[in-house]
């Protein structure tokens, strides 16, 4: 009788269970303007798979779609359900309809209502480089195989392979996914051996874009941008980039107790890299090289300017170049100039005005001499000619400044000595004068021969001992490389957070979180001689338990490693920069402490 009785109640329990599910869709505008984003919610107060979303005709997709799940229990009563969004954005002016969604729950597929939108003229719809079209085509579908590889991966993409030494290219590191990204949980970034590198600062907040990739739709979102110039010719490899991320992989199950359960996604941890990228580098030609070439590949123009052309002796004045264009800017040197033997020349101040706009380079560099004439008389600057190699037409390009004429009047400080011209012939035929009285000290009066001469003469000898003696126990510390970096650990650290401040301070929470990252590994690295390349969270937490590091500052270090990670990528909340940097100092302090 009992066994009826439960059998009865469990089908009760799920013909509620079916009649209650609700599948429904809702807008978080139902007006809005060309050009301004909303959000579309499908939401189901069950678990299911073989979601479908519907046509957005009118609508370009920024985001989707991002599933979110939530479980309840009251009183004994578990409720959950899941979420479906997708950031949509206008592209016409109308009454648009988002027709319905549907799911699978139970065997049973479920239908959401259509949503009406009114659209008024708002701004111009911008246009992304690679912009959904509209209706299905537009949409990223999970992928429900149990193959992730094909749903999500990292890529190296250089819009350049075959460069010139010195030659601009651009390398991006890019996630394609078609699942739902949870967070990151390790990340190690290459070292760009080679290459002489700039990064490119990315929006942190950037939305992905949906890009076709092997005829399939992905969304794609950067992760790390460097300008690169190649320091050698030949070819070179560039590392693959290696990242851990928590993702949501889809499950199908039949079982409706593990739909109920929320078990149609799981969050698994996924190690991805991208692959490896070659650089195919030429040498610049030898031929037509100028000889006053320094290096500069790009495409430049460069220009003087002097600030006076008339002035006293001894008074100083300004002379400039510069060069503007896009290219190494960061490597070219001053050209050349012959300046006037009277004019006397301070090395030149370098000013840089260079940004990185669209991963391009660009920008001018200037060189400002101080001159002080010291004589009077009429002087010629003569013309500064810079040379450059422009990749593009594969040729070497030599430009000339101006050259300018400086009177230079007698000031009021001026001898009336002739200003020394550099003929050693002219020295020679002065007659020396002949000093006419001199003095003359007893014997026995002079410094020979005193104490003071003996004792200094003594010291001789033992200030060499004493060096000796310093220079061989200075080579004996130092001859082992693994223990000088190990006690300079705790120096070089201090410097990355000294840097981690700096960008605290002003406000840059991306490269303050970088600085740190780098401060523990390197720290880590240097301390317990540890190969960076072998640098992990398991392989350093084994490391400090054997040196008998207390547990507690292990976890505080993992810790901060993780959200130093996360951070690089993704906004954090919870936890104050200052906080974080506080944790880093202590984690050094009491190591050291220990050591």
């Amino acid at each position: 009788m009992k066994i009826r009785y439960y059998i009865f109640a469990l089908f009760l329990l799920t013909v509620q269970s079916v009649f209650a599910q609700k599948f429904t869709a809702a807008a978080s505008s139902t007006q809005v303007g060309t050009g301004e984003q909303f959000q579309v919610d499908f939401t189901v107060n069950a678990s299911g798979d073989r979601f479908s979303p519907p046509n957005f005709n009118g609508f370009q997709v920024l985001s989707g779609p991002n599933i979110s799940q939530s479980m309840s229990s009251i009183n004994g009563v578990t409720s959950e359900s899941t979420s479906y969004s997708y950031i949509l954005m206008p592209v016409k002016e109308g009454t648009l309809t988002i027709g319905p969604a549907s799911i699978v729950v139970n065997g049973r597929r479920l239908t959401t209502n259509s949503l009406s939108i009114r659209v008024v003229k708002g701004r111009p719809v911008p246009k992304a480089s690679q912009s959904p079209q509209q209706g299905q085509e537009d949409q990223v579908v999970a992928d429900n195989s149990g193959d992730l590889s094909k749903s999500i991966f990292l890529r190296a993409v250089a819009d350049k392979s075959n460069v010139y030494q010195g030659e601009q290219l651009t390398l991006t590191f890019r996630l394609y996914t078609r699942i739902g990204v949870v967070g990151v949980d390790d990340a190690k970034i290459p070292e760009l051996n080679g290459f002489w590198s700039e990064e490119v600062k990315l929006a942190q907040n950037q939305l992905p874009k949906v890009e076709t990739y092997k005829g399939v739709k992905y969304n794609v979102i950067d992760i790390k941008q460097s300008i690169l110039f190649p320091e050698r010719s030949g070819d070179i490899k560039i590392d693959p980039l290696q990242m851990t991320f928590e993702v949501q992989k889809p499950v199908h199950t039949n079982d409706i107790f593990d739909q109920f359960f929320g078990g149609s996604v799981k969050q698994v941890k996924l190690a991805l890299k991208t692959n490896q990228v070659i650089i195919h580098v030429k040498p610049l030609p030898e031929a037509g090289k100028p000889a006053g070439f320094n290096g500069a590949v790009g495409n430049f123009r460069v220009s003087s300017s002097l600030d006076k052309k008339e002035l006293k002796s001894n008074e100083s004045l300004n002379y400039k170049i510069t060069v503007t264009g896009t290219g190494n800017l960061k490597l070219v040197e001053a050209p050349p100039v012959n300046f006037p033997n009277d004019f006397e020349k301070y090395d030149p101040k370098v000013t840089d005005s260079i940004q990185n706009d669209l991963a391009v380079l660009k920008g001018r560099r200037e060189f400002n001499y101080l001159l002080i004439p010291r004589h009077q008389g009429n002087y010629t600057i003569d013309a500064a000619k810079f040379s450059y190699f422009n990749p593009v037409s594969r040729r070497y390009v030599t430009l000339s400044t101006s050259a300018y004429n400086v009177k230079v009047n007698k000031g009021a400080t001026e001898s009336n000595v002739t200003a020394y011209s550099g003929d050693e012939d002219l020295r020679n035929k002065d007659i020396r004068y002949i000093k006419p009285e001199t003095e003359f000290s007893k014997k026995g009066e002079s410094f020979y021969g005193s104490l003071l001469y003996y004792l200094l003469l003594l010291a001789g000898p033992v200030v060499f001992a004493v060096a000796y003696v310093y220079y061989r126990w200075n080579l004996r510390v130092n001859s082992d490389r693994i223990a000088v970096k190990s006690r300079n650990a705790g120096r070089m650290a201090t410097k990355h957070l000294s840097s981690a401040k700096k960008q605290l301070e002003a406000n840059n929470t991306k490269m303050f979180y970088e600085d740190i990252s780098r401060g523990l590994y390197g720290y880590i690295s240097d301390k317990f001689n540890i190969p960076y390349a072998d640098l992990n969270k398991e392989n350093i937490a084994e490391t400090l338990r054997s040196r008998k590091v207390n547990e507690e500052h292990i976890d505080q270090l993992m810790d901060t490693l993780s959200l130093c990670e996360m951070a690089r990528y993704a906004p954090v909340t919870g936890i104050s920069a200052q906080e974080v940097f506080s944790k880093a100092t202590n984690i050094i302090n009491n190591i050291e402490n220990r050591s």
